[in-house]
């Protein structure tokens, strides 16, 4: 058993000045440092730092890692030429090896940035099949992470391969660290037959599709199918409850009422939007829809601090008003991060509370301003987010990151391979 003394415990709910966190794998008691009572628990001075729970990422693109300084032919004029000039170009040339190691090199950054659950969109067109138990692999088995995997079912591949690798996978992993859901890329690389193979396995399976995070998409199933995106994923009986509806930067009233009405959730993600020129999401209009929002990266940074702040941010840019998204309605996004993974996952995540996974982290933070629970977000979002990088990064009572360094040897290992497969990667990619 080990105790954290002398930390400063806030869990987006209550705030301690002065507290200790006792724990194994889950917390067994929180409280003030007045009730501490050491009975020969190891014990770690937390010398006033900050001890927060630690981040959910709800849509990544891990694959992605390696497209970092790859440079390829690139003068898109809209989003599709984006895919078609670079991220189609990538996906289809990743084989089960380079998902193994982009997965360790992705889950590096994740803890470094206090990051341990990540809900991941992957792709790999040279490997369909045991690349999502390659990529848990590397996130669970070595990095200790907890994550819920899907592949992105597309027409671009055979699409038999994508729909028995996200059944396989479902029905073999459901633990307290892995899960996964049934991944679909978007409606304009989905046709119709697709679909419809997709609803005879489904079962009560959520999906995780992008939707709408480009006009074009819309446009593409208005024209095609004379419906939009959501009314077409609802004729095939796709929307289960915690589906997934990632972007939605142009999905309409009429879809946010069906997203709505399955129990599914919008995950936002406004810095890829901002890059990819999509425009941005009207994230109050969802919230006016009764649509709980999520927030991921997209597979952009691995910071999602920096994800809520653009969050925040963009709202009152879209809104044009400086209160078009509150402090309260972010706080939200990051308690319904927690609530989703646990329900996903069957555990108790996101509270510093006995009972709760040991999922925290540490960091430094000095306040100039008296902090107590009624301004604890309000320091955390404008103080410690813009910059926010822990010291230390536990996840099931286990240290993954001490005095910002990885722990573990055997990832420290895997980590020099990461140029000699992101080499092989581009070499594959420039050939085509």
């Amino acid at each position: 058993m080990k105790a954290i003394i002398n930390v400063r415990i806030y869990d987006y709910q209550n705030y301690i000045e002065n507290g200790y966190v006792l724990f194994d794998d889950k917390i067994v008691e929180a409280g003030p440092m007045s009730k501490f009572k050491n009975d020969g628990y190891q014990v770690i001075d937390g010398k006033g730092q900050l001890l927060l729970p630690n981040f959910v990422c709800n849509h990544a693109h891990i694959y992605s890692i390696f497209a970092r300084g790859l440079a390829l032919p690139f003068d898109p004029h809209n989003f599709l030429e984006i895919l078609e000039q670079m991220w189609w170009k990538i996906d289809a040339k990743i084989d089960n090896e380079i998902t193994y190691y982009s997965g360790i090199c992705a889950g590096k950054e994740f803890i470094e940035n206090g990051v341990t659950t990540i809900i991941d969109h992957h792709a790999s067109g040279t490997d369909i099949i045991k690349s999502l138990t390659m990529l848990k692999k590397s996130l669970v088995d070595v990095l200790g992470l907890r994550a819920i995997l899907c592949f992105e079912t597309s027409d671009r591949y055979l699409t038999c391969k994508c729909i028995k690798e996200n059944m396989s996978f479902m029905n073999k992993y459901r633990t307290d660290h892995v899960a996964g859901l049934f991944g679909m890329h978007a409606s304009m690389t989905l046709s119709n037959k697709t679909l419809a193979s997709i609803a005879k396995q489904l079962g009560d399976n959520p999906i995780h599709i992008h939707v709408a995070e480009s006009v074009m998409d819309e446009e593409d199933s208005l024209k095609k199918y004379g419906v939009t995106i959501m009314e077409r994923m609802e004729k095939y009986g796709l929307i289960n409850p915690n589906s997934l509806i990632v972007h939605g930067v142009d999905i309409s009233d009429k879809e946010l009422d069906i997203v709505s009405k399955h129990g599914a959730y919008m995950v936002v993600n406004t810095t890829s939007n901002m890059n990819n020129a999509v425009g941005l999401p009207n994230v109050k209009n969802y919230l006016k829809h009764n649509v709980k929002v999520l927030v991921g990266n997209d597979g952009l940074s691995s910071n999602m601090a920096n994800e809520y702040n653009n969050v925040y941010y963009t709202a009152h840019l879209k809104t044009e008003s400086p209160t078009g998204l509150g402090l309260g309605e972010v706080l939200d996004m990051i308690n319904n991060s927690y609530d989703y993974v646990s329900r996903i996952l069957n555990i108790k995540l996101g509270r510093i509370q006995k009972g709760y996974e040991a999922d925290f982290m540490l960091l430094p933070y000095q306040p100039f301003t008296k902090m107590d629970n009624s301004n604890a977000f309000g320091h955390l979002f404008f103080g410690v987010y813009p910059a926010l990088k822990p010291n230390d990064v536990y996840a099931s009572g286990k240290c993954l990151l001490k005095n910002r360094q990885i722990v573990s040897k055997k990832a420290k290992a895997l980590f020099n391979k990461s140029l000699e497969e992101s080499e092989r990667l581009w070499t594959r990619v420039k050939e085509e």
